[in-house]
């Protein structure tokens, strides 16, 4: 699974090229060098005149005026742009927050589907092996039940046997005694 990371998004602004904040400070200090010393040679090539002194004083005003206005200008695009750049980040952030999300409601769906699918295979060959389980275990139990039948025959046949060997110990026994008794009785009739 690949991990997505938040790109700094490139702007480019063709119609606005701010300005660092440093360099736009030397370049306005360098342009005011420049006039004040072109004011200064003008005031050195001329008279004073008072007139001219305010008049030069205000054209200095007014261009300051211009250049803070324009360095303002030039800090409030810079701020739109930073605020253009983390919205982007942030809407970046967001898309790849749902793109995260997506995939994982996939992979989520797919390993239901894979775990079901398995579940399924796995509860078959569980009921293959409960159907092989019980052929054999109704194989063995007809076999035992086939065996107990043998079992209560040959008993009801001992018992039959053991009826008959009574009967003929009670045979025995009861015979050898008529004998005697026939004997006896022979033997006194022979006696006499």
């Amino acid at each position: 699974m690949e991990r997505q990371g938040v790109d700094m998004p490139h702007v480019e602004c063709k119609d606005q090229q701010p300005q660092p904040l440093g360099e736009s400070k030397e370049r306005q200090q360098c342009e005011e060098s420049r006039e004040d010393e072109a004011g200064r040679g003008s005031a050195r090539s001329q008279v004073s005149s008072p007139s001219m002194a305010t008049s030069s004083a205000n054209r200095r005003l007014m261009m300051l005026e211009g250049k803070s206005v324009s360095y303002f200008s030039s800090l409030e695009s810079s701020i739109d742009i930073l605020k253009k750049r983390a919205q982007e980040l942030i809407e970046n952030i967001n898309e790849s927050r749902q793109k995260d999300h997506a995939l994982m409601t996939n992979f989520r769906d797919s390993l239901k589907i894979k775990v079901s699918d398995l579940t399924e295979k796995l509860e078959e060959r569980m009921y293959q092996i409960y159907n092989h389980h019980n052929k054999i275990i109704q194989d063995k139990l007809q076999e035992f039940t086939q065996k107990m039948t043998k079992i209560s025959n040959l008993e009801t046949e001992l018992k039959q046997v053991c009826h008959t060997v009574e009967t003929v110990y009670k045979d025995l026994c009861i015979q050898p005694e008529a004998t005697t008794l026939e004997e006896e009785q022979a033997h006194k009739d022979g006696e006499c």
